[in-house]
């Protein structure tokens, strides 16, 4: 790319006056303090994936628990499964935070997306004012003309033997015909009273920090943290009949019935067996 190329980007950064940049300096004198969990907060304009970005810097060193970055625009935005996410630049929030829970058994470390995810749908409902809902296991759910759709995503890395990469994606400012399914959606499709992106990703980091801190000082047991009553209470696969597609072309039909102690949907199938699901696809098969 050229100088000239890069002052055209700069230029046009105001070019949407709906989507006005972050501003990240605001951003760190807000999230970052002495003794809090936030320790830096990069804004990049562009980049492939702030994931990959996050994972290669705590590889190398350059990069520490806490570390949030953030992207106006990704060109290689990886869901789970590898799909791609893609989305017009600063329609959205794109970002990554390193979190390194040591003092946590390992096997307790599947918990992070969903806490994550109840985090998000936190922030997001106080900042914007829209319901949100979980769709196990990383998908956040809004009502847009009365029909669930997709508003986003999280996706968690091992970043080395001690860190874990939680990336997010969230649709702001969407439009309609920006759509890239026709099951997804946005914040504004949804009526939020604000999309202003920074008091957005202030509120969803506030209680982030909250809710890892409350895990972390329970060592990481979703039970007396509050994480898995407070996980069932918002996650819209519960009550539901689904279809968890698995690895190695399976998939089982059942009523999701619980979240259990290790963070897998259990599914109560037609033959009466309760059968718990680690990882795969799920698919809505009947409507709350």
């Amino acid at each position: 790319m050229t100088d000239r190329d890069d002052a055209a980007r700069d230029r046009s950064r105001w070019s949407d006056l709906d989507r006005p940049p972050l501003d990240g300096t605001a951003l760190r004198r807000g999230l970052v303090r002495e003794g809090g969990l936030w320790t830096d907060v990069e804004v990049v304009q562009r980049t492939g994936s702030t994931n990959s970005d996050l994972v290669s810097r705590a590889a190398e060193g350059r990069a520490g628990e806490g570390a949030v970055l953030v992207a106006e625009e990704q060109t290689a935005a990886r869901g789970r499964l590898d799909r791609r996410w893609t989305a017009p630049p600063r329609s959205g929030l794109f970002f990554s935070v390193l979190l390194a829970p040591g003092e946590v058994p390992v096997a307790r470390w599947g918990w992070l997306p969903l806490l994550t995810g109840v985090a998000v749908a936190t922030g997001l409902s106080r900042a914007a004012g829209v319901d949100t809902a979980l769709k196990w296991p990383n998908d956040l759910l809004v009502t847009v003309g009365g029909a669930e759709r997709k508003a986003g995503g999280i996706l968690a890395e091992r970043a080395g033997d001690a860190g874990v990469v939680i990336g997010v994606g969230i649709n702001v400012t969407l439009r309609a015909d920006e759509l890239p399914v026709p099951t997804a959606g946005s914040l504004a499709l949804a009526g939020a009273v604000s999309t202003d992106r920074d008091t957005l990703l202030r509120g969803v980091l506030r209680a982030l920090e909250q809710w890892y801190g409350r895990w972390r000082a329970a060592d990481g047991d979703p039970g007396p943290s509050g994480l898995q009553e407070t996980y069932a209470a918002g996650c819209a696969t519960l009550g539901r009949t689904v279809r968890a597609e698995l690895p190695g072309d399976r998939a089982v039909t059942g009523e999701a019935v619980a979240v259990d102690g290790d963070g897998r949907l259990v599914l109560a199938t037609a033959e009466g067996v309760r059968q718990p699901i680690g990882a795969g696809d799920i698919v809505h098969l009947r409507p709350a």
